[in-house]
């Protein structure tokens, strides 16, 4: 049964919730499809949507329907990771939605002053029964966010479907169609036979709606990429004790292309160091040319390669860049501060691969030896979230044949939007195929070692073909750029892709230059420049200011106890004497401040 007076438009704005912006084109289609009144009343539903295309805002305009019409009483978001809870919730206070991000398996009941809560898929396994009993205990929806996680192990899918299996409605986002194995179903998620010649007699899953890059790119609501490959030199010393040396473009053999990549990658060689430069030279252009608070993402494959390659950063372009680790317990802040902020460079493994929003980021360096679909879309797709039109993104990578593969995949959907004047020569398909999954080589330790990488720009990739400066069978460069030309660099359509890659190449020369003579690293902080005005501060979100009260009565408490020599515990056991109500995780804000007001009464 479909839901009266559900017409397609803005979300609905609770009381002295923030006004909401719009919704996009293909949000409002995705929620009459909900809502058809020529379809069952459904309680799942499957939303594809590539990245950067507002999956969050969508998600949210249906909770606030479905709560304002009384079809559901609470939310329930599940996320990948935990910086991606505070962002959800962030989100969701602005649609006038709070949600709790800081519930942890050690708190019983949802606190009533909050609509819902932002937790993880590791969560839910770790306690599916008490997920259960939170989102039975009212009409609950339930929005899973990159629902593929389900699918990352057998235990978190039977978690999964054990903790929701009897929710009221069940939304399912992700950014990517995935397969699945045939004995390792996600749950919620409808499959049809896979039918692509490399399945295997896999399964794919089918959505309810499907926004893809081309639709995203055609509707302005995704920037245009282009893929800056770049090719090299690398040498390194083999088991045997010789020297061998292979191009990145040229490697006869998937072992050598591999170990060619790995060297280049090596942060001791010159390849890195020239790939940020070339970076840092088109985040200058982009600043220069409109886009003032452009940043570039550098994603390396460890964590030493991270702290290597920060380095790097700071010695070429003089600034010092932010440096984002799992590890680090101020990574979310990290993450959210680098995209409320200024700073150009941001050095980082996975923690920005998938979901998190950084708007004004407009470059990537994929420095990493990761290499599946899935990843590679998803990194793309922090670099692609349009913000307003002639925006444009650009992706620095290796010219190896897995990476092309799957930039070709992307670049296929563009140019049926966009189509420059059609050249280069195509890529042979057959030498597009990945690479084997595993990331090391076989082989006792000691048996390679990484001398040196040289780094040189190889071409652009456009439609499947690499396109070099001077064309295809051209017998010399192309002629120089004028000063205009250059300004719509990463604008396919006006640049045709010869003079894309004759403008890089152009610049590639300059960069050569300049890290064959790096300027020292300054030791300057960070955001050295002059700040610009201080946004206007927005509403504090309950689950916020719920989370510094009670990091205000635990002081309060130790400061009682120690003045009267009590324990702890009977401190606050006199507390909840005093003012009655549950324990202070399950506690709303009301008796949070009455408390925190008797405790201040007793100091």
């Amino acid at each position: 049964m479909a839901l009266a007076g559900t017409t397609a438009g803005p979300v609905v704005d609770a009381p002295g919730a923030p006004a909401a912006r719009p919704l996009r084109a293909w949000q409002n289609a995705a929620l009459e499809r909900y809502f058809d009144p020529g379809r069952e009343d459904p309680r799942d539903f499957l939303v594809t949507a590539t990245p950067g295309a507002g999956k969050t805002t969508f998600a949210l305009a249906l909770a606030r329907r479905l709560l304002d019409s009384r079809r559901v009483d609470r939310v329930v978001v599940v996320a990948p990771t935990d910086h991606l809870r505070t962002q959800w919730a962030e989100a969701a206070h602005r649609a006038g939605i709070e949600l709790d991000p800081t519930m942890s398996n050690a708190v019983g009941p949802v606190r009533p002053d909050v609509r819902g809560y932002v937790t993880t898929y590791a969560q839910v396994a770790g306690h599916p029964m008490l997920h259960r009993a939170r989102s039975t205990a009212k009409k609950s929806l339930v929005i899973m966010d990159e629902i593929h996680h389900a699918g990352d192990g057998l235990s978190w899918g039977d978690a999964v479907l054990e903790a929701f299996d009897d929710a009221r409605r069940r939304l399912s986002l992700t950014g990517t169609p995935f397969r699945t194995k045939a004995d390792e179903r996600i749950p919620f998620v409808r499959y049809v036979e896979d039918d692509a010649p490399d399945a295997e007699g896999g399964l794919r899953s089918v959505a309810d709606y499907t926004y893809g890059y081309r639709e995203a790119l055609a509707d302005g609501v995704v920037r245009p990429v282009v893929f800056a490959a770049y090719t090299g030199t690398s040498r390194w010393r083999n088991s045997a004790g010789e020297v061998v040396a292979a191009s990145l473009t040229d490697a006869t053999t998937k072992s050598v292309e591999a170990l060619a990549w790995r060297t280049a990658l090596d942060p001791r060689g010159d390849w890195v160091p020239h790939v940020i430069a070339a970076m840092d030279e088109r985040l200058n252009h982009l600043r220069e040319h409109g886009m003032h608070d452009a940043g570039g993402l550098v994603l390396a494959s460890d964590q030493d390669d991270a702290r290597a390659y920060a380095k790097i950063v700071q010695r070429v372009t003089g600034e010092k860049p932010v440096l984002i680790l799992s590890d680090d317990p101020k990574a979310s802040q990290k993450i959210t501060d680098f995209a409320e902020g200024d700073q150009r460079f941001a050095v980082c493994v996975r923690m920005v691969s998938e979901g998190v929003d950084v708007p004004r980021a407009a470059c990537l360096a994929w420095m990493t030896s990761y290499r599946t679909p899935l990843f590679f879309a998803q990194a793309v797709g922090r670099v692609v979230r349009a913000r307003r039109r002639g925006e444009s993104a650009t992706v620095f990578l290796p010219a190896v044949r897995p990476l092309l593969a799957l930039a070709a995949e992307l670049e296929s959907d563009r140019d049926h939007v966009v189509a420059p004047p059609p050249s280069g020569e195509a890529l042979d398909p057959a030498e597009l195929d990945p690479l084997p999954p595993p990331e090391r080589e076989p082989g006792a330790a000691g048996e390679y070692e990484a001398l040196e990488a040289q780094a040189e720009f190889a071409h652009v990739l456009h439609g499947g073909r690499a396109v070099t400066a001077g064309g295809p069978g051209a017998g010399g460069p192309a002629e120089p750029l004028s000063a205009d030309e250059e300004d719509f660099l990463g604008l396919p359509g006006l640049l045709s892709p010869e003079q894309t890659a004759a403008l890089l190449a152009q610049r590639d020369a300059e960069i050569r230059k300049r890290t064959a003579a790096p300027r020292a690293a300054d030791g300057e902080e960070e955001g050295a420049a002059a700040p610009g005005p201080a946004p206007e501060e927005p509403d504090e979100a309950v689950w916020h200011t719920a989370a510094l009260l009670r990091k205000e009565i635990h002081g309060l408490v130790g400061r009682v106890a120690a003045g009267r020599q009590l324990p702890h515990a009977s401190v606050y056991a006199k507390v909840r004497a005093a003012v009655p109500g549950p324990p202070s995780a399950s506690a709303g804000v009301d008796v949070l401040r009455r408390r925190r007001d008797h405790l201040l009464s007793l100091v």
